[in-house]
């Protein structure tokens, strides 16, 4: 039956990931329940195959049930599962009816059900990293090393707390994000390499194994090293729970990175501060009521998206827990972590085409920059002032400040009219008190230093 995505209950499906054709092909291999059915057919496969290298079982009888893999379908195995309520038994009984009666016993030699399904969900999640979310990832920071490589001479007032604080570079606001994102995707490159499997039985202790296999833990590294995998170090009934919550903190702390992004995108498109802004298309609607609104809702709906999704990291850590060998307290749970990495690869796509196109206006930096250029400079000045001997810099510059904005005049000439300080002006050389005159060029080395950031992260990340 063909399922119109207008049916589902996920916005997931019908808004946010479902309509993306390209995506959605993407990611389907990887997480849907489809998916699931042929990767967990292919370590079945792939027991076969090991069996036979092994002379278990009759020469042809891999190549058999390989090809028997493509005709179980999901709905003959859901309404197998319906009928016995086992989805790994109904998988089972699918591959059984599709191969001679020679080839039967097997499927499934010495297995148990997780054995099947933590080594089939560590083989999707690797895949998944590997085929879809880092390949975008890498395409949104080569976006953000362009942008941030453009504006690194871009003047910008630096804020903390909401309030301007001292002058940096646009393209160094962003190399902060050039660089966060590039030890994220590091992480979930490693998390995903690390991703386990096991062929080790009901309760890991490879009893089923030992019956045939003098060294059932070869068998157990060789079938995994058919599928890219390595065994868990131990196992019970399941593989150790903490190579899945490494994979799925990675997921949620890159989503974290790029959140924090989108919202500062998002505020530096205030009406008051109007720095950035969204491009906006020819027929797109700002606001039900007023036309004239633009807003930035593209950033909005990737925080969005991260506050809906970053709580279930808390689920994860839950399902570390299995009682004695196992339970079953995470078997709905588990379900819904292919969501977590569909949201945020849908949520790198939008992200990713907002950046590439990203409107910048230099002048309201300026601008912005401006309101406050007479009152950056305290903190050079203090400091200047305490290079040259003043025993409390810090609070002669605090009154000063605060005088500045009273009067309206700038710290330098106030510094310059004060009986007390104007001796310590005088011990200034010519460069510093041109610092404290062009308060544009205190920037440090913002734009060497987004030079080096967005160089190191290219060369970790390789890319070109």
């Amino acid at each position: 039956m063909q399922i119109n995505i207008f049916d589902c209950v996920s916005p997931l499906d019908f808004r946010y990931y479902g309509p993306d054709l390209k995506l959605r092909e993407r990611l389907a291999p990887y997480v849907s329940e489809r998916g699931r059915l042929q990767s967990e057919l292919r370590v079945e496969a792939t027991l076969v195959a090991v069996l036979e290298e092994r002379g278990l079982c009759p020469p042809g009888t891999a190549a058999e049930v390989a090809a028997a893999t493509d005709k179980v379908t999901v709905e003959d195995w859901a309404a197998e599962d319906a009928r016995i309520h086992h989805e790994t038994r109904a998988l089972v009984n699918c591959l059984q009816r599709q191969v001679s009666a020679a080839a039967r016993p097997f499927i499934h030699f010495t297995l148990t059900s997780f054995d099947v399904k933590d080594t089939a969900a560590a083989w999707r999640f690797r895949r998944l990293a590997e085929k879809v979310l880092v390949p975008d990832l890498l395409e949104l920071e080569r976006v953000l090393i362009e942008l941030a490589l453009r504006e690194k001479d871009t003047l910008q007032i630096g804020r903390t707390h909401g309030q301007h604080a001292e002058p940096i570079t646009f393209g160094f606001a962003l190399s902060g994000a050039v660089s966060r994102l590039a030890g994220r995707i590091a992480a979930l490159q490693t998390a995903a390499q690390n991703l386990r499997g096991k062929i080790s039985g009901a309760v890991g202790a490879y009893n089923a194994g030992h019956l045939f296999f003098e060294d059932p833990e070869q068998l157990e590294r060789d079938l995994l090293a058919r599928l890219g995998l390595e065994p868990s170090p131990s196992s019970t009934q399941i593989v150790e729970p903490e190579f899945l919550a490494d994979y799925v903190h990675a997921l949620v702390t890159t989503f974290g990175v790029l959140a924090d992004l989108a919202d500062d995108m998002r505020h530096l498109q205030r009406t008051e501060i109007a720095e950035v802004g969204e491009a906006f298309e020819q027929d797109q609607v700002g606001s039900s009521t007023m036309p004239h609104k633009r807003n930035p809702w593209n950033f909005e709906h990737v925080k969005s998206m991260w506050k809906a999704f970053m709580p279930r990291i808390v689920t994860v850590y839950a399902d570390q827990l299995s009682e004695h060998q196992r339970d079953l307290t995470n078997s709905a749970s588990a379900r819904f972590v292919p969501e977590m990495a569909v949201a945020l690869a849908a949520s790198v796509v939008r992200l990713r085409r907002q950046m590439s196109r990203l409107v910048t206006d230099p002048g309201n930096m300026r601008r912005n920059f401006e309101l406050t250029a007479g009152l950056v400079v305290a903190e050079p000045a203090y400091i200047l002032l305490a290079a040259h001997g003043h025993p409390d810099a810090h609070e002669a510059i605090r009154k000063l400040t605060q005088q500045a904005q009273t009067t309206g005049k700038g710290i330098v000439d106030l510094l310059q009219e004060s009986d007390e300080l104007r001796p310590y002006w005088e011990r200034f050389t010519p460069a510093q008190r041109e610092i404290l005159a062009s308060p544009e060029e205190y920037t440090g080395i913002a734009a060497e230093k987004t030079v080096r950031i967005c160089t190191r992260a290219k060369e970790a990340l390789g890319i070109p």
